[in-house]
C-alpha cells in the first residue's frame, strides 16, 4: 500500500512509475500535518510517499520507491549504462525543482508574513530557474512507456502549473510544448499529476 497525496509531486512520481512498470498497489491519501498513525508507525520522518509492502518491509523516499519499483518490473531507468545514469541525473535535476517550489509554498504558508526572508525565497527561484533551463537542454524523448527522467520532468513542472502558474511558461514555451506531448502519448497517466483534491502539499 501506498500512503501517499493526491497534490503531492513525490507521490505523482511514484503512482506514475508504478502505473508505468505495471506494479499493482493499493493507495491510502494520507494529510502529513495530521500525523496520522499509519503513517507515522510506518516512517519516522512522517513523509510521503511511504510504500508498505505485503511481508512487514517499508520504503521510503519517492528515488528509493522507484528503483524498488525498478527492480521488480524494470524499464524505468532503461538497460544501457549511460541511459540509466542520464535518466537518474534528470530525476534528480526535477526532484531538485520540485524541492525548491515547496521551500517556496512553504516558506510562505507557515511562516507569519513579517518573518518571511524575502532574499531566501529569491535563491530558491533562482534555483528553479537556472534548473529550468538545464532540463530544457536535456528534455528526455518519448519511448513506448516514458522512463523516469521523463517521469520526473512532467511531474516537477505540472507542480510548477498547480503553484506557480503564469510564473515561469512565458519563457519556457519548449517545455509547455514537450509537456503537452507528454500527455497526448501517456493519457493514461494524467490522474496522477499533482492536483489540489484535501490536500495542500
Amino acid at each position: 500500500m501506498l500512503l501517499c497525496s493526491p497534490a503531492s509531486p513525490y507521490s505523482s512520481k511514484v503512482r506514475m512509475a508504478a502505473l508505468c512498470c505495471g506494479f499493482q498497489m493499493r493507495e491510502q491519501f494520507v494529510t502529513t500535518a495530521e500525523e496520522p498513525a499509519l503513517l507515522i508507525d510506518a516512517n519516522p520522518l512522517g513523509k510521503i510517499p511511504t510504500l508498505l509492502l505485503d511481508d512487514g518491509r517499508v520504503i521510503f523516499d519517492s528515488s528509493v520507491i522507484v528503483r524498488y519499483l525498478d527492480q521488480q518490473c524494470g524499464g524505468l531507468f532503461g538497460s544501457h549504462p549511460d541511459e540509466v545514469i542520464e535518466n537518474a541525473r534528470l530525476e534528480a535535476l526535477s526532484d531538485g525543482i520540485t524541492d525548491a517550489a515547496l521551500s517556496i509554498v512553504y516558506e510562505r504558508r507557515f511562516r507569519p508574513k513579517e518573518a518571511i526572508h524575502e532574499p531566501w525565497l529569491e535563491r530558491q527561484w533562482r534555483k528553479i530557474v537556472r534548473s529550468l533551463s538545464a532540463l530544457e537542454s536535456a528534455l528526455p524523448g518519448f519511448e513506448h512507456s516514458p522512463r523516469i527522467g521523463a517521469i520526473g520532468a512532467r511531474v516537477a513542472l505540472a507542480y510548477l502549473s498547480l503553484r506557480f502558474s503564469g510564473h515561469w511558461e512565458e519563457r519556457h514555451e519548449a517545455l509547455l510544448g514537450w509537456a503537452d506531448h507528454f500527455d497526448d502519448a501517456y493519457p493514461h497517466l494524467m490522474g496522477c499529476l499533482p492536483a489540489d483534491v484535501q490536500s495542500k502539499v
